[in-house]
């Protein structure tokens, strides 16, 4: 078995928890389920479970209230949640992103794709922890990002941003494949009271891929949501 991490999954439906369970801990995974939002706050808060699988529709509270009950404490702030969401559930996914739950899976998924959510996930949160310095340089692809110096350059040749593009692109790059909200963007890069609207964000990030030209997929759309950097 490759890990005995902790992994509480939350979910009214039967049949999804056995799912979910036996594929975890097929996986090495050491694996509790409830059916109750409010058990679920409880379990992660006495025994501090190291990633959640998190529906979104439950009986009680709901998965948005967990959500915000969880990243609300300091002692369950850092735990990683991967949201479950129905379709039609677009504006509550952008709701529980804002909380700060990690990412989501849509009903009906594959275990495979679950599984890749999670380890993504865990990966993203081994890496934040290990980040910074004024020397960190970040490689990704053919792009390299030199934060302390505010130095980008795309196959090997300098790349001009402005101060909200490279603050994005940062942003995004810090953490591959992490699904950001629009107003998160404008959080992580201006501050929490900077007004902005949603088609400004658009319009940075228009002006970024520009910049980079044959890298400028790396930047992608996430529809409906916002935007995340490619990992690669």
């Amino acid at each position: 078995m490759k890990s005995k991490a902790h992994m509480l999954v939350v979910d009214d439906e039967e049949d999804i928890l056995d799912l979910v369970k036996y594929n975890l801990e097929r996986e090495g995974y050491k694996v509790t389920c409830t059916g109750s939002g409010e058990r679920a706050v409880e379990i992660a808060r006495r025994e501090g479970v190291d990633l959640i699988v998190l529906d979104l529709m439950l009986p009680g509270i709901d998965g948005l209230e967990v959500t915000r009950n969880l990243k609300g404490s300091p002692t369950t702030a850092d735990i990683p949640i991967v949201m479950l969401s129905a379709k039609g559930e677009e504006a509550d996914i952008v709701t529980g992103l804002e909380l700060g739950a990690d990412d989501y899976v849509a009903k009906p998924f594959s275990p495979r794709e679950l599984l890749a959510r999670i380890r993504a996930v865990r990966r993203r949160a081994d890496k934040s922890e290990r980040e910074a310095g004024m020397d960190e340089v970040l490689l990704l692809g053919e792009i390299e990002i030199r934060p302390g110096r505010v130095q980008v350059k795309v196959a090997g040749q300098g790349v001009e941003l402005t101060f909200s593009e490279f603050s994005l692109l940062l942003l995004l790059a810090r953490r591959p494949g992490w699904v950001f909200t629009r107003s998160q963007i404008v959080d992580g890069i201006r501050g929490d009271n900077y007004a902005v609207t949603d088609r400004s964000v658009d319009v940075i990030v228009a002006g970024l891929r520009k910049k980079l030209g044959p890298c400028s997929q790396y930047v992608e759309t996430v529809r409906g949501i916002g935007y995340r950097f490619k990992e690669v």
